[in-house]
Order: C-alpha cells, then sequence, then structure tokens
C-alpha cells in the first residue's frame, strides 16, 4: 500500500491488525502491529521539520491517523555516500541493507520494551552483494543469506540475525554456491571516482589482472546504466570472466545519475530535462581512466542495453565520442520523439518526458540519438543488436538507426546489426542463444579494439 499527497510520497509496511482473539494473525513484522514504516521518495516538512527523501521512518498508527507527527522516529537517513536499498524483518529484528559507496553495509534494529534500539553494524562485507530473508519472520530469526561479487559466484548461507549483527558472515561456510567458471584469483577488483561536469563525484568499479599495467595498452569495456533507480551492484558473470578478463580485458562498472545507487535524489538528478547529466558522468568515467592510463580512446569500447541503449546512442552521437573506440547498444531506445507511441513507451514518461508536448523542443530532442546523426559527422565503430520480439522497447529503435548509419558516408563501412528473432527484452530464447549473442559482441569488440588478439574460442 502507498501513500500519496501533492508534499510528498511514501510507501509503508506494518504487521497485521488483530480485530479479535479468535480472528487474530501472526504478526510478520519485528515490531507491534500498531506502527507504520514509511519509505519517503521525495522531501517530506511536517510539524515543522523536514525528513529527506530516502529516509525510514517509524510511528505508531494512531499518532498517524490523528495527525500527531510528533512520534515520528528516524530509523535511517540518507547521506551523500549512503541510502537504504531494502529492508528485511525477522521475529526480533529489523535489517536494513544500505548502499555505502555501493556497497551494502547492513544496520539491525529491535523493537525493545516500547522503543527502537540499534543493535549492530555489519560493515565487513567488502565489494559484494549481500541480500538478508527472512526463513519464517513470524517465529525466529533466521535468516537465507545470498552473497554475489564479481569474482565470486552467487552463494547461499544460512545464519541467524545475531551471528550476521556480530560480524560472522565473512568467515562462514556457504551451504550451496553457483559453480565458477573462470580463474578468479588474479582479478582485482578496485572502486574509483571520477568528477563529472558539474563537480559530482562519480563512482566505477574497476576489475583487470592484478598485474595490470598502467600503459594505456589494455582492452576496456566500460558498461553503464543509468535510469529508473536502477543500481549497478557487484554481481558475477561467467561470460565476462572467461571472454574478457582471463584475456586480459579490463571491465568498468559506471554507477552514473539516473541510477539508484544513492537513493532517489541519484535517480531524480538525471530524469527528463536533466538526462544529460547521466551522459556527462559516463564521459567522465572515460575521461578519467584515460587520465589514469588504464587504456586510450583507440582500446575503450562502451556497452549497455535498453535504457544503457540510450546511454549509448548518446555516446555515439554526442560531441566526445571519439572517446571511444567501439560502442555496443542492446535493445536500445534511440528515437525518443516516438518512443511513447511504441509498446511500453507511454509508462516511461515519467522517466524521459512526454514528446507530445513542449518537452520535445525543450530537452528531448537535444538527447533523441536518431535526430542527431548527421553526414557531416564521423563515428565510432557500432553493433546494434535488438529482437524481434522484444514487447517493451520495439526494435524499430535499432532498425531506423542502424538504416540512417548505413546511408552515411563513413559509418556505413564500420555500423553493424544483429536481430534475433526471439528472445523478447532479454535478446535471447535460451542458453545457446544466449551464448551465440554473447560471443557475437565480444567478438565484434576484439577485433575492433584490439585485432589479432582476441581469444581462440572466439571466431
Amino acid at each position: 500500500m502507498g501513500l500519496m499527497s501533492k508534499m510528498f510520497v511514501l510507501e509503508e509496511w506494518w504487521g497485521a491488525f488483530c480485530v479479535s482473539e479468535e480472528m487474530a494473525f501472526p504478526n510478520l513484522q519485528p515490531f507491534p502491529c500498531d506502527r507504520f514504516q514509511l519509505t519517503l521518495r521525495s522531501d517530506w516538512t511536517v510539524g515543522g521539520q523536514t525528513y529527506v527523501q530516502g529516509s525510514l521512518l517509524s510511528i505508531p498508527i494512531d499518532s498517524l491517523f490523528a495527525g500527531d507527527m510528533s512520534k515520528l522516529e528516524v530509523l535511517f537517513a540518507p547521506s551523500e555516500s549512503e541510502s537504504l536499498e531494502d529492508t528485511t524483518g525477522t521475529r526480533n529484528y529489523l535489517i536494513l541493507s544500505v548502499l555505502e559507496d555501493v556497497k551494502t553495509k547492513l544496520i539491525f534494529w529491535r523493537y525493545k520494551e516500547g522503543a527502537w534500539e540499534q543493535c549492530g553494524i555489519e560493515r565487513g562485507l567488502g565489494m559484494e552483494s549481500v541480500e538478508p530473508h527472512a526463513v519464517e519472520a513470524d517465529v525466529c530469526d533466521d535468516l537465507w543469506v545470498t552473497v554475489s561479487g564479481y569474482t565470486r559466484p552467487t552463494s547461499l548461507f544460512l545464519t541467524a540475525a545475531e551471528e550476521l549483527c556480530s560480524g560472522k558472515l565473512p568467515s562462514m561456510t556457504p551451504l550451496k554456491a553457483l559453480p565458477s567458471y573462470y580463474k578468479a584469483d588474479d582479478i582485482e577488483v578496485q572502486q574509483f571516482f571520477a568528477t563529472s561536469l558539474d563537480g559530482t563525484k562519480v563512482p566505477y568499479f574497476q576489475l583487470s589482472k592484478k598485474d595490470m599495467a598502467y600503459d594505456g595498452k589494455n582492452p576496456t569495456l566500460l558498461y553503464g546504466y543509468g535510469g529508473f533507480e536502477i543500481s549497478l551492484t557487484p554481481a558475477y558473470s561467467g561470460a565476462r570472466g572467461i571472454a574478457w578478463l582471463e584475456h586480459g580485458g579490463v571491465w568498468i562498472d559506471a554507477n552514473i545519475r539516473g541510477g539508484g545507487e544513492y537513493g532517489p535524489r541519484w535517480h531524480q538528478a538525471a530524469k527528463k530535462a536533466n538526462r544529460n547529466k547521466a551522459y556527462e558522468d559516463f564521459e567522465a568515467v572515460a575521461e578519467d581512466l584515460l587520465r589514469r592510463g588504464v587504456t586510450t580512446r583507440a582500446l575503450l569500447g562502451i556497452q549497455g542495453g535498453s535504457n544503457g541503449g540510450l546511454l549509448m546512442g548518446n555516446m555515439l552521437t554526442r560531441e566526445k565520442r571519439e572517446l571511444f573506440g567501439a560502442i555496443v547498444c542492446q535493445v536500445p531506445l534511440l528515437d525518443m520523439q516516438r518512443y511513447s507511441q511504441l509498446l511500453a513507451g507511454a509508462s516511461w514518461m515519467g522517466e524521459y518526458g512526454d514528446p507530445a508536448t513542449s518537452d520535445w523542443e525543450e530537452f528531448l530532442k537535444q538527447y533523441s540519438p536518431y535526430h542527431n546523426l548527421s553526414d557531416d559527422k564521423t563515428y565510432p565503430p557500432a553493433l546494434f543488436v535488438t529482437s524481434t520480439k522484444d514487447d517493451r522497447v520495439h526494435p524499430g529503435h535499432a532498425r531506423k538507426m542502424v538504416a540512417k548509419l548505413l546511408a552515411h558516408p563513413t559509418a556505413k563501412d564500420h555500423t553493424f546489426y544483429y536481430e534475433n528473432i526471439e528472445g523478447g527484452h532479454g535478446g535471447a530464447a535460451d542458453n545457446k542463444q544466449r551464448a551465440f549473442m554473447q560471443v557475437a559482441q565480444y567478438a565484434f569488440l576484439w577485433k575492433t579494439l584490439s585485432p589479432g588478439r582476441q581469444p581462440e574460442m572466439i571466431p
């Protein structure tokens, strides 16, 4: 259930109401069933106090319905480096999953003797994603905990909230773990920050061989998304390891604005008229890689899909396109004048704007890649990938963009296109198709960025 007004937007969840002893339901949350927990989606000023967007508040139901906001308690308030990702309840604990500079931190609360008590913070999880889930929230404090990282396949742990709170997770043995597909022992995961055009610090993760030389000779693949409050957090990929990292490639995840890495404010900073902030952030990360000697323009490839495909389209057409040696543009939005008329496009106007209004001339036109192609400009090599049966982003976006590039005086010689007839928005219907498409994209990148250096498995 959600509450909305012109002043603020919030979400809330609570325990069951007990109408009578005969109709009693179990209390499924670690606090009395007469309390609301509120997650603010925008700033909220009440009782002379302002609670910032992304905060988690608690209040007795009676006080809320009576309009008495003096009983509001803050369980979490975001900072410049922290945002609330999720909440999990057990019998006696409320566990907050927080991103601190895109790394998981767990905060533990207990409701004891009529008051909230913070009973622990777990920070020792490194650059891995951690997700706790209650086993039986109304019965015990046991948790299923999944852990995944760039070099760790998803692993499943069974533990108690008290043990997790005491910092024992790093030393525990998982119950189950997905198989490892490549040698990760010599892969190093690091985090850096680039400075965007307006001075904003933009984090990014770097995966590379531990003995990599910073001589600008490393084929590098920079990935980004930057939309819909979706966070790029550490996750395992066997294909990335086998086809890229093991052979000396460097992988970069850019946590640009538009995503959810720093909560609602990070997302809202790159919506509609401010969409250019996401593109400036991505360019800033690319420039930082060059500055640090990781790679050169000729060896820097970029990749993104869906909203990330729109990002790729803008990297292709913006003035700094010469930063990139190759572009992989997957299931992209590219015609922002007609996107709202195609498939699910109308549901994204809150993110991008409405092209049927003044939004088109005011800002949408500026980041519509299809409309920004020009015959008198040069463009880097690009591979466009889409699906005939994509039910979210119409394949017409990629088709018409490629048609225009193939009619371009010079881009026609290094523009490539693949359309799978199955697979929906994910681009592939089964593992065989998925493997084929992965190989095709890595083959394009190796042959374009570093010809003759591609792994033997890639034709």
